[in-house]
């Protein structure tokens, strides 16, 4: 009977979808997929989230079954098509199951250890180990996913051939329905998917804009917008615009700390929804300057924002001390939408608000007397530096028309930080490029790679990037190419074993960028304090020594 029975469930098994499934899959295409499991565990820029680490490890598996099927496809175009026994075919599945044994939690295990590493360089706390049995379980669920979708675009690619055939001849028609899918496949991601996720996640930001964040109130000094003798109403800045005008440093503040006296800081903002275009909103910026008087002090700073309107606090309030309030600091908000949802649905808006926003300033900050004007200097972080520089044709563009700038976490697609990273001095790294000597351009991770030795000229523009930063290094070209940063010595907070490999690293920094401001400052998209020592260095303000830059740097620090 238990023959009998053990015989029933070997036929039902031969006989199930399962069954067919796995007879359907090559060796080769397994193969590479176990080749490129193991990969995938291999460590990135920053450490994963396990379920994070299960969907780049689930790609990955597909991607690497889908080379498999493709070499041996060319291999078989080519007339290599060998029969070989069926013994020789038993033992080459025996032989991939045992590599499988052995491969799949020998990696498992390395890619635990290889994270915490990771975590350790860059401060992350250790959440534990047993989780990575459940990347097994749900990678495996993704690549099934990803290989099933993959299938079943081919079966849509051989009906249009077959449809195809009747009408012209059999290549053209293959050809034609490859592209034809093709074609429907980036419609529906680009179009109705990422159109889909863009609309829901815009409804949703416009509705949390309306908020207002746990202690931020409406601030009553004249020199902050949103005041009642402001001219932008306190509801129309934004969720990040009222936080904004609501943290900057107040006099009181500063002059505790420097110990002089000090002014109130004007900060000057207007919300998306204050006019009907860019400019209009850039205008009331200007409005709100002229009203508080900001072209008549020391410095005046044009913050790009990022998607919400947000400006990083790190980066604004060191130049309120650094002046003793004798400063201003003006931005707009062009979006609802969080940065990565911008990055997919307008590249273009950004661009456009930083270019509006720094024009309609600089048409009036040029018209004043040299002598009398403010220093004009700009920042901008991420999304921010992003749209700020394309206020400027080039670098050669930026030293002429202002006092300074710091950008910070640029990434990777910003066209005017590509064109000065790719004219590098030779023999400087990516990662820290020196430009002309260091004569204006220079290139950062922390204030100390400021100093490369040389004249630094005024007026001096700091590119700040972390070499652990997602955000600053990903790209699509890393699904084919090996990029210099990965050709030269690591930074210092990068794991010396990071590797380039072919669509894994491109699916690892993908995926890095999730949490890659949930690090230390100093690590990964998360910029803070520095800040201080950068905007020292790049201004040089009267009546600051080394040891009273310091004393702000913990300041803010703490």
């Amino acid at each position: 009977m238990t023959t009998q029975r053990s015989a029933s469930i070997r036929s039902y098994w031969r006989d199930s979808r399962a069954d067919r499934y796995c007879r359907a899959l090559h060796p080769v295409g397994i193969f590479f997929a176990l080749v490129f499991y193991a990969l995938s565990m291999t460590p990135s820029l920053l450490p994963r989230a396990w379920y994070l680490q299960a969907v780049a490890t689930g790609i990955s598996v597909a991607i690497g079954y889908g080379v498999g099927c493709l070499i041996a496809w060319v291999v078989r175009l080519c007339g290599v098509s060998p029969d070989w026994p069926e013994q020789w075919r038993r033992r080459g599945w025996w032989a991939l199951a045992a590599a499988a044994v052995v491969v799949i939690p020998l990696f498992l295990i390395l890619g635990s250890w290889w994270q915490q590493i990771v975590r350790t360089l860059v401060g992350v706390e250790d959440p534990g180990r047993p989780l990575y049995i459940a990347v097994l379980v749900l990678s495996l669920v993704v690549a099934v996913a990803v290989l099933a979708l993959g299938r079943l675009l081919r079966r849509a690619t051989r009906a249009l051939t077959r449809w195809g055939k009747q009408y012209v001849p059999r290549p053209v028609a293959r050809i034609a329905s490859v592209i034809v899918v093709a074609l429907l496949v980036v419609f529906a991601v680009n179009g109705a998917l990422i159109r889909g996720i863009v609309a829901v996640a815009e409804k949703s930001a416009s509705a949390a804009d309306r908020g207002t964040d746990e202690g931020v109130e409406q601030p009553s000094a004249v020199q902050l917008s949103g005041s009642d003798a402001s001219n932008e109403p306190w509801d129309s800045l934004g969720q990040q615009g009222r936080r904004f005008v609501a943290s900057g440093a107040t006099l009181d503040e500063i002059s505790t700390f420097t110990g002089r006296p000090a002014v109130q800081p004007i900060r000057a903002y207007a919300g998306v929804e204050s006019a009907e275009t860019i400019e209009g909103v850039a205008d009331r910026v200007v409005a709100e300057l002229e009203r508080t008087d900001a072209f008549s002090r020391a410095v005046l700073a044009v913050a790009t924002t990022t998607g919400t309107g947000w400006v990083n606090e790190s980066v604004a309030r060191p130049l309120e001390y650094l002046y003793d309030g004798n400063s201003a600091i003006a931005s707009m908000q062009y979006s609802f939408l969080p940065s990565p949802m911008a990055f997919l649905a307008d590249r273009q808006t950004p661009q456009d608000a930083g270019r509006a926003l720094f024009e309609a300033i600089y048409a009036v900050w040029s018209e004043l007397p040299q002598d009398s004007r403010p220093k004009l200097v700009l920042f901008g972080e991420s999304l921010g530096a992003y749209g700020g520089q394309d206020a400027f044709s080039g670098a050669q563009d930026m030293i002429a028309r202002i006092d300074g700038a710091l950008w910070v976490g640029n990434p990777n697609f910003t066209p005017q930080w590509a064109r000065i990273t790719g004219g590098r001095d030779a023999g400087s790294r990516e990662i820290l490029p020196v430009i002309d000597g260091g004569e204006h351009v220079r290139f950062a991770g922390s204030s100390g790679d400021l100093d490369i030795g040389g004249p630094w000229e005024e007026p001096r523009i700091v590119y700040w990037q972390h070499a652990s930063d997602p955000i600053v290094w990903w790209s699509p070209d890393l699904i084919l190419g090996r990029p210099d940063w990965l050709n030269e010595p690591r930074g210092t907070d990068v794991d010396p074993g990071v590797q380039w490999f072919p669509f894994v690293t491109f699916w690892q920094l993908t995926f890095d960028q999730v949490f890659s401001t949930d690090v230390d400052d100093g690590h990964g998209h998360s910029y803070g304090a520095d800040a201080v020592r950068m905007w020292a260095d790049i201004l040089d303000p009267p009546g600051w020594s080394d040891a009273d830059v310091e004393r702000l740097y913990e300041k803010m620090a703490g």
